[in-house]
């Protein structure tokens, strides 16, 4: 069966601007990004989704997570990033189709977290957003088939394959279908779908802009719950889609430059006390990470000094 919602103005006309980026990303060969930008996405996307979920760990934990470094902070937390890894690792493994692949994914996400990872719930669930009961999802003997039917639509529906994307997502998260990681399931798979439309969404991070737009996501989340129809939400999630693909294709045209280069631009720049924010906006389009590394270099090699702590850290040239 068809899941509820209605192709809009809306809905139109932001699919016509995503596939107009798509056009670009072609025209400046982002089939597939340089290595850097691979990279730098991929970290915003696992920082993002599992950000949303509540985990109290940095983009520099899941940067030096994933160069497979050690990193202090809570067990839970890390194995999220851990999980996450693994699970994005293996995007091109798994098949946009397949039930199977989709339980697979959550048994990677969520291993060592829950107790029957990769498995249908067996409890009635209730989403609370603080002392407040936000959603009932339906009871769990009708999972398998509610999903057995939200495969089948993605697969065999004639509608926009970007649209269906955001119904499953929808759609995924209201039959609620795992007693824990459906968030970051609903966001996984979106991707995987979007991939089966064009490969550059492996680099896309979308999850950034939700995680950006968190309150209205959930909002619109509610909203399509109350309504009986995903329309709103789709609208919303495209509209991510658009802004994360037209980030990205800014982000390809920053020159690449060095160490060097960057950090005596920046403190040719920089003449008082000033933060990571600060010394990123001197060279826009470098990630946390980088910045993070350059700044520590610099106090390595003694020329700037530092005061604070971790977030509130400010420095100043020496």
């Amino acid at each position: 069966m068809k899941p509820p919602y209605e192709i809009t103005t809306k809905i139109l006309e932001l699919y016509g601007q995503i596939t107009e980026a798509l056009g670009v990303c072609k025209s400046l060969l982002l089939v597939k990004p340089e290595a850097r930008l691979r990279r730098q996405n991929r970290i915003k996307t696992i920082y993002s989704s599992l950000a949303i979920e509540g985990n109290s760990l940095n983009i520099e934990h899941v940067s030096a997570l994933i160069d497979n470094k050690r990193v202090a902070g809570p067990k839970k937390d890390i194995l999220e990033i851990q999980n996450a890894i693994a699970a994005y690792d293996h995007l091109n493994q798994f098949k946009p189709h397949s039930i199977k692949d989709f339980l697979k994914t959550h048994d990677i996400l969520m291993a060592g977290l829950v107790e029957n990872p990769g498995r249908w719930r067996k409890t009635q669930v209730g989403i609370f957003k603080g002392k407040e009961l936000a959603h009932i999802a339906p009871g769990f003997r009708m999972v398998p088939g509610l999903m057995q039917d939200l495969f089948e639509y993605i697969k065999n529906d004639k509608d926009i394959d970007i649209i269906k994307s955001c119904v499953f997502h929808y759609e995924m998260e209201f039959i609620h279908p795992f007693e824990d990681g459906n968030g970051r399931m609903g966001r996984f798979w979106q991707t995987m779908l979007l991939m089966n439309v064009n490969p550059i969404f492996e680099y896309i991070p979308i999850e950034e802009t939700i995680r950006n737009h968190q309150r209205e996501y959930y909002k619109v989340l509610s909203i399509a719950d109350k309504s009986g129809s995903s329309t709103l939400f789709i609208e919303f999630i495209l509209k991510a889609i658009n802004s994360a693909l037209r980030n990205t294709i800014e982000e390809s045209k920053i020159p690449r430059i060095g160490y060097r280069e960057r950090t005596e631009h920046a403190l040719s720049l920089l003449d008082d006390w000033f933060d990571r924010k600060e010394y990123m906006k001197t060279n826009k389009g470098i990630s946390t990470a980088t910045a993070s590394r350059d700044l520590k270099q610099l106090l390595q090699d003694g020329v700037i000094e530092a005061e604070g702590n971790r977030r509130m850290t400010r420095y100043r040239k020496k």
